[in-house]
């Protein structure tokens, strides 16, 4: 579960909602204001792994700030070398978003594809894939098609795809088809899902089975393509109690459950 909206608690108290939810670890927001940052990874993260695999969970996966941008920047370096001590597979960056200008859409492209190849050595050096999320709007990454444009031709060991249901669902493709695309570099996908009204620029997260999403082609698809990467559930109920983002977490997981029994 992606611990975004779990603001707040400490890593024991993460643990315990998350046990309390049904998920196996964490997709662990490490930004400023929560308990691993990129300023502390050095030293916490490696804690917070050991506190998780006491408790038999892990971290799978963690979310760097949206402007986690520059290969060679400190934090880059830090994050990268302390998730790697730290065992976790995956890491998250922030958002690069496309501008009017700036040499047009194809220069942007070639732009981002310098930085990732910065990324891709990190990860090289340290182990811990590079992740781009794909996010509606103006995000170089949006959908399938959009992403793959970005991380084609790099070696998936380094540099991957992580898949987001919702905002596919109001910018992307249809999601066997989102997902067949993605493929060769899909390595963590999260699960939600989003509804939008008329004038809604974006999408608002709402309760699983409530939105876009096609959830039982998306699991099928998913067993198709015997899918075994890391899952992050991102219950982002913006606006709601952190105990009340629980609550609806574990609702999210039953739904996701039962479809998968079927």
């Amino acid at each position: 579960m992606f611990t975004k909206h779990l603001e707040g608690l400490e890593i024991p108290e993460i643990i315990t909602a998350l046990k309390s939810v049904g998920v196996d670890g964490a997709d662990l927001c490490v930004r400023p204001g929560y308990p691993v940052n990129p300023e502390n990874a050095s030293k916490r993260l490696c804690e917070a792994s050991e506190q998780f695999s006491d408790a038999g969970m892990s971290i799978p996966l963690v979310t760097t700030p949206g402007d986690f941008l520059d290969p060679t920047s400190k934090d880059a370096q830090r994050v990268y070398a302390a998730a790697g001590d730290a065992d976790v597979e995956n890491i998250k960056l922030g958002y690069w978003h496309w501008h009017a200008g700036d040499g047009g859409y194809w220069s942007q492209v070639d732009s981002i594809r310098e930085q990732l190849d910065g990324f891709a050595k990190l990860s090289e050096i340290y182990g811990p894939r590079t992740c781009i999320h794909n996010h509606s709007g103006t995000s170089m990454g949006l959908n399938s098609c959009a992403v793959m444009n970005l991380v084609k031709d790099f070696d998936p060991k380094y540099v991957g795809v992580f898949a987001d249901t919702g905002h596919l669902s109001i910018v992307g493709e249809p999601i066997n088809m989102a997902l067949d695309i993605v493929s060769s570099h899909l390595a963590v996908i999260a699960f939600k899902d989003l509804a939008r009204s008329p004038g809604m620029k974006g999408g608002k997260v709402v309760r699983m089975g409530k939105g876009f999403v096609d959830w039982e082609t998306t699991i099928n698809t998913l067993q198709t393509m015997d899918y075994t990467g890391p899952v992050s559930f991102h219950s982002e109920y913006s606006g709601e109690p952190v105990k009340s983002v629980i609550d609806l977490a574990r609702v999210d997981v039953r739904f996701i459950r039962a479809l998968m029994d079927k």
